[in-house]
C-alpha cells in the first residue's frame, strides 16, 4: 500500500472477506513514519462512508483518534456535529441530559473501553440518587438514555466502536402518567366557576377542541377561517430554555399540523375576540392579555389549578382539559381516526394506547348494549 497524504484514506478487501479502510494521521516525531489507522466494515460502501466521514474530520481539523476520544469527549462532538436537524428545545434537552448526567458518570472513560455494565451501573446510580444531582424519574433516564444510544449509534456508524454498548441495558419500568379526564358534572362545575374569568375563553376552547397549552396560547389569526368554521393548528408558542429566555413561535410536538372543525358555541367566541382592540396585536395572537402581549404558561396554569382547586379537583392539569376532550370524543362516536387528526397525534396506534382506558359511562353503555342484545335472543328463544 503507497504511502498517503494526511486525511487520505485506502480500501482493500481482507483475506477473511471483510473490507479494511485505512487513513493517515500525519508522521510520528519521533521516527517519521507515516501513522496509520484502520476502519473496518462488511461491505466495501459500509467501509468508503466510515472512511469519508474520517477524512473529512481530518480535513476540517476536528477528528480525535478513536482509541483516545472519552465518552466525554464524542458526546460534544454528537451534540455539536449530528444534531443540527433538531428542534431547538430538543436540543437543550439533550444538552442538559450530557452536562448533568451522562458526562459526570461516563465522561471520562474512552470511548472504546465503555460497555454495557458500566452504562447499567451508571444508570443504577443515577436512579438512586447516588450522584452530585437528585435522583432521576425513570421516564427522565429513559430519555438519557436515547441521547447516549443515538451518540452511540453514530460512532459506530463512522467506526469508532464495533458495537453499541447501549444495546445490552437493562431499563427501569416507566409508568404511564395518569390520565385525570373530567367527567359530566365536573365539566358543567368547571364551566360555571370560570364565568367571567379572564381565561373563560381560553379554557373553553382548549376543553373543546384538544389543543395542547402551547398551541392553544400560539394561535394566530391567520389561522383561523372564519367561513369555514375551523382553526388550522401549526405552531406553538414556547419559552427559550434560559434564563431570562423569550417566548418565541415553534413547529408543533411532532410537525403534524391539523385542520380542526369548530362547533358554532366555539365558533362564536372566535367572532367575539375578532372584535376586541386587543385582536390587532404585534404576534397576531388570539388569546393576550389585555394590553395585547402574549400569555405565559405558568400565569395561565395557575389560574387553572386555583379554579379546580377551588372545586375539589386539586389534582387536575391543565393538560387534562385535552383528556376530557378526548373522552368526550369518544363517548360522542369519533373514531379513534378522527380523535387522532383533532390531537394531532402521529399515529392511531398512540391515539388508542393513550386512552385504551374507556370511561366507566362508555363500559357501562357496553354492557348495556350486551345486555339488550342477550335479552333479544331469549325472548326470540320464548316466541
Amino acid at each position: 500500500m503507497g504511502r498517503n497524504a494526511q486525511g487520505n484514506g485506502s480500501i482493500r478487501r481482507r483475506k477473511d472477506g471483510k473490507w479494511e479502510g485505512r487513513y493517515t494521521l500525519g508522521r510520528d516525531p519521533k521516527t517519521g513514519k507515516q501513522v496509520q489507522k484502520s476502519v473496518y466494515g462488511k461491505t466495501q460502501q459500509e467501509v468508503r462512508k466510515k472512511l469519508a466521514q474520517i477524512t473529512a474530520d481530518i480535513d476540517n481539523g476536528v477528528f480525535v483518534e478513536p482509541s483516545k476520544i472519552t465518552v466525554g469527549e464524542w458526546l460534544d462532538v454528537f451534540l455539536k456535529d449530528y444534531n443540527r436537524d433538531v428542534k431547538e428545545h430538543t436540543q437543550k434537552s439533550y444538552e442538559t441530559c450530557c452536562r448533568c448526567h451522562l458526562k459526570p458518570m461516563l465522561g471520562r472513560v474512552k470511548l472504546t473501553s465503555l460497555t454495557a455494565p458500566m452504562i447499567q451501573s451508571a444508570y443504577n446510580a443515577i436512579l438512586e440518587g447516588e450522584t452530585s444531582n437528585k435522583a432521576l424519574s425513570p421516564k427522565t433516564l429513559k430519555n438519557c438514555h436515547g441521547v447516549l444510544h443515538k451518540a452511540l449509534k453514530i460512532a459506530l456508524k463512522v467506526g469508532y466502536i464495533r458495537s453499541n454498548p447501549a444495546d445490552a441495558v437493562a431499563l427501569p419500568y416507566v409508568q404511564k402518567p395518569c390520565i385525570n379526564p373530567l367527567n359530566d358534572e365536573d365539566i358543567a362545575r368547571f364551566l360555571k366557576a370560570i364565568k367571567w374569568h379572564k381565561y373563560e375563553d381560553l379554557f373553553k376552547v382548549t376543553l373543546f377542541t384538544g389543543m395542547r397549552q402551547g398551541e392553544a396560547l400560539g394561535l394566530t389569526w391567520d389561522c383561523v377561517d372564519f367561513k369555514k368554521h375551523t382553526i388550522s393548528i401549526e405552531k406553538q408558542l414556547i419559552r427559550e430554555k434560559k434564563k431570562g429566555g423569550k417566548y418565541k413561535f415553534a413547529p408543533l410536538k411532532n410537525d403534524k399540523c391539523r385542520v380542526e372543525q369548530l362547533p358554532d358555541t366555539i365558533f362564536d367566541i372566535f367572532v367575539k375576540l375578532h372584535e376586541l382592540p386587543t385582536s390587532q396585536n404585534e404576534m397576531n395572537l388570539v388569546f393576550v392579555k389585555e394590553d395585547g402581549k402574549h400569555l405565559s404558561h405558568c400565569t395561565v396554569s395557575k389560574n387553572f389549578k386555583e379554579i379546580v382547586k377551588e372545586l375539589g379537583l386539586s389534582e387536575q392539569r391543565f393538560h387534562d382539559l385535552r383528556h376530557t376532550f378526548a373522552v368526550l370524543s369518544l363517548q360522542n362516536g369519533d373514531s379513534i381516526k378522527t380523535l387522532q387528526e383533532n390531537l394531532g397525534h402521529a399515529t392511531a396506534a398512540f391515539t388508542m394506547q393513550v386512552y385504551a382506558h374507556v370511561s366507566d359511562r362508555m363500559k357501562k353503555e357496553s354492557a348495556d348494549k350486551m345486555q339488550a342484545y342477550i335479552d333479544s335472543i331469549e325472548n326470540d328463544k320464548q316466541g
